[in-house]
């Protein structure tokens, strides 16, 4: 390793002067996930049981209550998918949404699974894409996986109206969550595509839906990811239905989106990823993360073998780049580059610290990782020569851009 490669990987130890860990061979970095894994489950599924069967996740005081039935058989490996259905209203007395979350239970039957209806936490229009949201959904995952042996590579976001809205601004901030997503009868407001490189999406209007140009607007998207698939070949994968002489109600039309979504299992270690960051910021999406998330924050990276570069990120940003086995070879040296410049090059040493913190970050056994570098982005932005795709304007209006169904 050479004496650079040692200095940045010594920003991966938080404490000045701390041991160096342990450098884990590939059979006992695995040996350490299998044991992580098994022990964070069995530690917390009394309470993760206990939270289910109260019917209701809280998160610093926002409280959303769940309704969950199962279709079909387990698995051969003992596995369900789980499908999350997010009901219409908003801007509404919560009367009218509890309405609205009651026809959501029965909308949609997927084949097999876990179908979870939740109420969304408060009755405002925006009401599926509140910051509380995010962690609540995060949540519910954990909870289906360690409880009911949710396949977190098979998770599915739908929703109808005010959950169609959902839909559009969820999926692309959370798209590392989830294997594929179907909007229904909503409006992105300022939600924009590009974080969906790696998610399966659906839309489905009715051509008829003229209420705050829903059908046009849907129309526009899938434009919009025609562009972004044609650009980017195999990612973008995408389906856009408006629904000839329907209105807003689609007379249950729109169901095709289950089978679609269904063939589809999460990529979690994608080739390429592309991180918007939206008013509801994350510190991690798929293989990258950041101790500073900050709204509108831009970052584009690929991988290739044991090469991997930097195409756009806001300037001096300190980015960890998580890794595993699956990836490339660590008993290879990596290299990582930005404009043609070596920001490093070494070995990049497997650590159990790793594997415990990004599990503990968020309880996803597939989507855990054995090891890490942090480097220090160029001080000069990198952005990419063409402009990105401009996402519809949301409707300004003295209404909500949503109504129930």
């Amino acid at each position: 390793m050479t004496a650079f490669a040692l200095i940045v990987c010594s920003l991966c130890i938080e404490a000045v002067g701390a041991e160096v860990p342990k450098t884990l061979t590939r059979a006992e970095a695995t040996a350490a996930l299998n044991a992580a894994v098994k022990s964070i489950a069995d530690r917390t599924r009394t309470e993760r049981a206990a939270e289910l069967k109260s019917g209701v996740l809280t998160i610093d005081g926002a409280r959303m209550p769940i309704w969950a039935t199962q279709f079909g058989a387990k698995s051969k490996d003992g596995t369900r998918p789980l499908w999350i259905s997010m009901h219409g209203g908003g801007g509404a007395p919560a009367q009218v949404n509890d309405q609205q979350w009651d026809n959501q239970k029965h909308l949609y039957e997927p084949a097999e699974g876990v179908y979870v209806a939740p109420r969304a936490p408060s009755n405002e229009w925006n009401l599926w894409h509140q910051a509380p949201v995010d962690r609540l959904f995060d949540r519910l995952i954990e909870d289906l996986v360690i409880c009911e042996r949710v396949d977190p590579d098979r998770v599915y976001l739908m929703g109808y109206s005010a959950g169609g809205d959902g839909v559009y601004q969820l999926a692309p901030r959370m798209a590392d969550r989830f294997a594929a997503a179907s909007m229904m009868a909503g409006h992105p407001n300022d939600a924009r595509p590009e974080g969906l490189r790696n998610l399966p999406f659906a839309i489905h209007v009715g051509g008829n839906d003229g209420a705050f140009d829903r059908n046009k607007v849907a129309s526009q998207w899938g434009v919009m990811l025609d562009a972004l698939a044609q650009s980017d070949p195999g990612a973008y994968v995408h389906q856009v239905e408006v629904h000839a002489g329907k209105g807003h109600w689609m007379d249950r039309e729109d169901v095709s989106a289950v089978p679609w979504m269904a063939k589809y299992t999460r990529n979690a270690r994608p080739q390429k990823v592309v991180w918007i960051q939206d008013d509801v910021t994350h510190p991690r999406f798929y293989w990258l993360a950041v101790d500073e998330p900050k709204q509108g924050q831009r970052i584009v990276v690929e991988r290739q073998g044991q090469e991997i570069n930097i195409l756009e990120a806001p300037p001096a940003l300190a980015l960890r780049i998580l890794l595993d086995d699956t990836m490339l070879d660590l008993d290879k040296d990596v290299r990582i580059t930005q404009q043609g410049k070596e920001l490093f090059v070494g070995r990049v040493p497997r650590s159990k610290a790793v594997i415990e913190r990004t599990l503990q970050d968020r309880y996803d056994p597939k989507a855990a990782f054995t090891a890490e570098v942090k480097v220090i982005t160029a001080a000069a932005p990198v952005l990419a020569p063409a402009p990105a795709p401009t996402a519809p304007t949301a409707p300004v209006a003295d209404a909500p851009a949503s109504s129930p169904h």
